[in-house]
């Protein structure tokens, strides 16, 4: 017997909906990565949910089902030094709108996980708090971006392995911290986080 669903499908079932979110605007280093994803109306599987509250196995099982299933899907990275220049929210709200320019079906509304975004083109859309924990494409596009952005920074780690970036994602873990203390910046840390503002928090 199929379980019943705990994310919606859609907010509007007639129109094609394609969900966005992004991650990594909390960490020190590497991109911001964006995805937007339009689903089948129907779309179901047990796994998916906000990617913070799965599995890493359970996110790449997810990955290339939701890859395969959806309508559309596109995923775009923002880069540090861009995140340094527009600053991070608007990077963010920037790597949506180019996931959604990207996609190869034109969505007639877009959910955006949070609460913020920018209108651009003529797209109408609705930002939802918490919105990957509620709909079925922000959180598919949460799983995306969130995969995406682990795979990429792994590879990054390879170049600098004295950062753990393979462990933290660039995030401002102890480890983290105190290589940037030991080490100094890398062309992939956003130089507009400033660490000294970290630092009470994490010795």
């Amino acid at each position: 017997m199929r379980v019943e669903p705990h994310l919606k499908n859609f907010m509007n079932p007639d129109l094609v909906e394609a969900g966005c979110d992004e991650a990594g605007r909390g960490p020190l280093a590497g991109p911001v990565f964006a995805a937007a994803v339009i689903l089948p109306k129907d779309f179901y599987h047990p796994l998916l949910n906000d990617s913070k509250k799965m599995t890493e196995k359970a996110r790449e099982e997810l990955r290339p089902i939701i890859e395969r299933e959806a309508i559309a899907w596109a995923v775009v990275e923002v880069s540090a030094e861009e995140i340094d220049t527009i600053n991070i929210l608007n990077a963010s709200i920037a790597g949506m709108q180019r996931a959604v320019r990207k996609l190869s079906v034109k969505p007639e509304f877009l959910l955006i996980d949070g609460n913020k975004f920018k209108p651009f083109d003529d797209y109408k859309y609705q930002c939802v708090v918490k919105g990957d924990a509620t709909y079925a494409s922000i959180a598919a596009a949460s799983v995306l971006a969130k995969t995406y952005r682990d795979e990429y920074m792994r590879k990054l780690a390879k170049e600098f392995p004295q950062y753990g970036w393979e462990r933290n994602m660039g995030y401002p873990t102890k480890e983290h911290v105190e290589a940037i203390i030991r080490h100094g910046y890398t062309p992939h840390h956003r130089k507009s986080f400033h660490l000294k503002q970290l630092e009470p928090t994490l010795f």
